[in-house]
């Protein structure tokens, strides 16, 4: 898929300019958006959530909007409100943030429980109902949430039903110590934000993500996913296993992948490098394996070395 494959290339390269020394982080990035996904980034303040975004939608010329989540941020404040026109003697809608290609929930943890889940029919159905009127989002609609994984006090933990409709959870960390050296010295006049163009469009986007179906899995990769899968279910350390949502997440994000490498085939590393990414917020570790010192991410790991690839019928099991 070499137009899939150069789009890819030319839009990362962009975010390059913005983003220095996390291009794998970026490429996941440009999965989801293949996908059509959601993405959930936990990382400290500072290391560049919001610059991305910005960076995202600049180089594919999309609309940003950026909504700093807290305590007394309310549902209409996020998907729009009904006003009474006195000329008209009618409501007439002033639609909210949500109506944007590119949406960063800020600190997303720090909004009430009641906020968090206006997003989700946004985030699953593409469209918000206020007061009995449904309105259909704009295409693409992306919506990257950030929040702090140290700090707790005043923050609402999501639950797992919106956890669930994050395609992917990751997280950027501290550049290494030349990528933070050419990010201040790429600074010393002005942010590089400032002089980003577009390098593709939306629309090109909508166009390729339809390939990505497309994208061949050989029946021993989607047994080896859903053995994956099963065994989060049945692990012993592991309260929650991953939902059928998971199971898609993993397959569509590995023939993204692939595509985005080039290739028109899912290969079983494809299927592992993302594992962690989609599985890790979406399983739940016992509180007694917790004290073990266990944790999602080791539990996935242990699984992805003990789960063979050859899994043999699994499908009639």
């Amino acid at each position: 898929m070499p137009s899939l494959a150069d789009f890819s290339s030319r839009l990362i390269a962009n975010v390059e300019q913005v983003i220095v020394g996390k291009r794998a982080q970026i490429e996941l990035l440009v999965v989801a958006l293949l996908c059509q996904g959601h993405i959930l980034i936990e990382d400290v303040p500072g290391t560049g959530k919001t610059m991305l975004a910005r960076a995202l939608a600049g180089s594919l010329g999309l609309s940003f909007k950026r909504v700093q989540c807290t305590p007394d941020l309310l549902p209409n404040d996020i998907t729009g409100v009904s006003i009474f026109n006195q000329q008209t003697s009618s409501f007439d809608f002033r639609a909210g943030p949500v109506f944007v290609n590119v949406l960063l929930a800020d600190e997303i943890n720090r909004a009430t429980p009641r906020t968090q889940a206006a997003l989700l029919e946004a985030m699953q159905e593409r469209q918000v109902t206020v007061d009995g009127e449904t309105h259909p989002l704009a295409a693409p609609f992306l919506v990257l949430a950030t929040q702090n994984p140290i700090e707790f006090e005043g923050t609402f933990p999501l639950p797992e039903a919106q956890l669930d409709r994050f395609l992917m959870r990751l997280s950027l960390g501290y550049p290494a110590p030349a990528a933070e050296l050419e990010v201040v010295r790429s600074q010393r006049r002005r942010h590089p934000i400032e002089t980003i163009r577009p390098v593709a469009e939306g629309a090109e986007l909508l166009e390729l993500s339809a390939q990505i179906s497309e994208v061949h899995a050989d029946e021993t990769v989607e047994r080896y996913c859903l053995a994956l899968i099963t065994a989060t279910r049945t692990h012993p350390d592991l309260a929650l296993g991953a939902s059928p949502r998971g199971t898609l997440a993993l397959y569509k994000t590995s023939q993204a992948r692939a595509a985005l490498h080039g290739r028109d085939y899912v290969t079983p590393d494809d299927v592992k490098a993302l594992v962690p990414l989609t599985l890790g917020h979406r399983v739940i570790v016992k509180p007694e394996s917790q004290l073990r010192g266990r944790t999602a991410a080791a539990v996935l790991a242990e699984i992805v070395e003990r789960t063979p690839l050859d899994v043999g019928e699994l499908k009639a099991a």
